[in-house]
C-alpha cells in the first residue's frame, strides 16, 4: 500500500509493514524530551508507575529552558527536581544552564534527534523536528512518563496534508512568513490532528534553519506533526553531528492525502500575525501605524544564526527607537559564540538592544520582558494568544526577524525595505 513520510515513519516503528490513518498503535521511541516546566510532572508519575530507571538514559532528554536561569523559588525548586532525577538516572543528555540551549534548537544541533526518528516531547512545539525528516509531536507528561519507563507510546495514525510552495521567494521573506501565511489560509484548526507535510520547490531550496521555523509552528493549526522530506541539505546538515544512524524516508507518489494545497509564493510579502491568533495575518504592508513598546526576536522559532543575520543586517548602523525595549535571545550557546564571532551581538548592543543567555523567557510570559497593561510587542516568537507574552490588556503581534528588527529602528510595524 502506498505511504506518506509519516506512516512509513510510524509503520516501521510500530514493527509493522504499513499503517492506515485513523488505526491505533504502539510504536517505540527514540527520543523523549522534557524541560523545566513539564517534567517535574512528568517524574513525578514516573515514581508511580513502579520503576525504578528509565528505559534509556541515553535517549531521555531534559532540558531547562523554560524559566532559566531561574526567576524566583518556584522556578528554582522544579529546575533542582530535573537537575536531582537526571544525576540519579545517570541520563547522558541533561543539559545545565550555560551549556543548554532552547529546547528545539539545542537537540537538531547536538544530533540528537535525525531523520526517521520518532521523538515526542512534552512540550508542543516538539513538532519542529519534522524538518529533518523525522515525526516529532508534543505530548502530556503523563504520557510522556509512561514513555521514559517503557520506550513506547500510542498513536492514532493521522491524516496527511501535503502543502507544495512553488515559485521564488521575495526578499526579506522566508519559513516564518511562509508558515503564518498557511495558518491564515485554513487557520488554527485547519490541520488538527493532521500530518502537515511541507514540499516543493520552494521548500527544496530553504534553509534549514527555515524548515525548522515552519515545522514548528505547525501546531498552531492544530497539527500533529510538520514534516519535511529530508534531501541533500537535510544530509549535510546531519552528517557529522548525528550521534545514531538515520534513514530518509520519503513519501510514495501513489500516497493518499487528505487534501493538497498549492501556493505560488512569489508575491508573497512579509507577514505579520495580529492579535490575538496566529491565523490573524496579513501582509506588512497591509499594518497600517501601529506602534510598538518591545521587539523580541529569538524562541524555538527564530533564534537561529540565521534569524539573527537578518536582524542584525538591518539593524547595523540604526538605532533602536528611543521608545521601544529590543531583546535579542540566541537559541543556543553555540549560536550565541557564533553570532559573537560574527560580529552580531555587538551590532545588537550597539543598536540599543539587550542580549540575553538562551531561554524561553518572554515567549511564554515566564520573565526577561513582560509586558504591562496596554503594551504591544512583536516578537518573531509563536504564539499570540490573549495574556502570552504578560497582561491580558497587552498584545503581540508576530512576524519573521526582518518585519521586527525594522519595528524596532521606527517604533512601529514596519516593512524592511523602508528602514534599508
Amino acid at each position: 500500500m502506498p505511504m506518506t513520510i509519516t506512516e512509513k515513519i510510524l509503520a516501521r516503528h510500530a514493527g509493522r509493514d504499513e499503517v492506515r490513518p485513523g488505526e491505533l498503535i504502539s510504536a517505540r521511541v527514540d527520543a523523549v524530551l522534557a524541560n523545566d516546566i513539564t517534567a517535574p510532572l512528568a517524574i513525578r508519575e514516573f515514581f508511580k508507575i513502579g520503576v525504578s530507571d528509565v528505559f534509556d538514559a541515553d535517549r531521555v532528554i531534559l532540558v531547562p529552558d523554560h524559566f532559566v536561569p531561574n526567576k524566583d523559588i518556584k522556578s528554582a525548586e522544579q529546575a533542582k527536581m530535573v537537575r536531582d532525577f537526571a544525576r540519579e538516572q545517570h541520563l547522558t543528555n541533561y543539559f545545565e544552564v550555560g551549556r543548554m540551549g532552547i529546547e528545539h534548537c539545542l537537540l537538531p544541533e547536538q544530533g540528537l534527534v535525525v531523520p526517521g526518528d520518532v521523538v515526542i516531547g512534552a512540550d508542543s512545539h516538539t513538532c519542529t523536528y519534522g524538518a529533518l525528516g523525522a515525526f516529532a509531536t508534543g505530548v502530556g507528561s503523563t504520557d510522556l512518563a509512561a514513555a521514559m519507563a517503557t520506550g513506547e507510546i500510542w498513536f492514532k495514525v493521522p491524516e496527511s496534508l501535503k502543502f507544495v510552495y512553488e515559485g521564488e521567494l521575495p526578499r526579506w521573506v522566508g519559513g516564518k512568513d511562509l508558515i503564518l501565511y498557511t495558518i491564515g489560509d485554513i487557520g488554527v484548526e485547519g490541520a488538527l490532528y493532521k500530518a502537515m507535510e511541507f514540499t516543493g520547490p520552494v521548500i527544496e531550496n530553504l534553509s534549514m534553519d527555515g524548515r525548522f521555523t515552519m515545522c514548528n509552528m505547525a501546531i498552531e493549526a492544530g497539527a500533529k506533526n510538520g514534516i519535511i522530506p529530508p534531501d541533500d541539505r537535510t544530509a549535510f546538515y546531519v552528517r557529522g553531528r548525528a550521534k545514531r544512524p538515520f534513514t530518509f524516508y520519503h513519501s510514495d507518489p501513489e500516497a493518499t492525502y487528505a487534501r493538497v494545497y498549492h501556493y505560488d509564493v512569489s508575491k508573497l510579502e512579509p507577514q505579520v500575525a495580529f492579535p490575538h491568533s496566529p491565523a490573524n495575518t496579513r501582509g506588512v504592508s497591509e499594518a497600517g501605524d501601529i506602534p510598538v513598546d518591545q521587539v523580541v526576536i529569538g524562541s524555538c522559532t527564530n533564534g537561529r544564526l540565521e534569524d539573527l543575520r537578518v536582524a542584525a543586517q538591518i539593524l547595523e548602523g540604526r538605532q533602536v527607537h528611543r521608545n521601544v525595549r529590543m531583546i535579542v535571545i540566541p537559541g543556543t550557546q553555540k549560536i550565541y559564540r557564533e553570532a559573537m564571532a560574527e560580529g552580531l551581538i555587538a551590532t545588537f548592543i550597539e543598536a540599543g538592544a539587550a542580549v540575553s543567555t538562551p531561554t524561553c523567557g518572554p515567549c511564554l510570559g515566564g520573565h526577561m520582558g513582560i509586558l504591562a497593561a496596554g503594551e504591544r510587542a512583536i516578537a518573531t516568537t509563536n504564539r499570540n494568544f490573549v495574556g502570552r507574552m504578560g497582561h491580558p490588556e497587552s498584545e503581540v503581534y508576530l512576524s519573521g526577524p526582518a518585519v521586527a528588527a525594522a519595528s524596532a529602528i521606527t517604533g512601529r510595524i514596519t516593512h524592511p525595505d523602508e528602514v534599508i
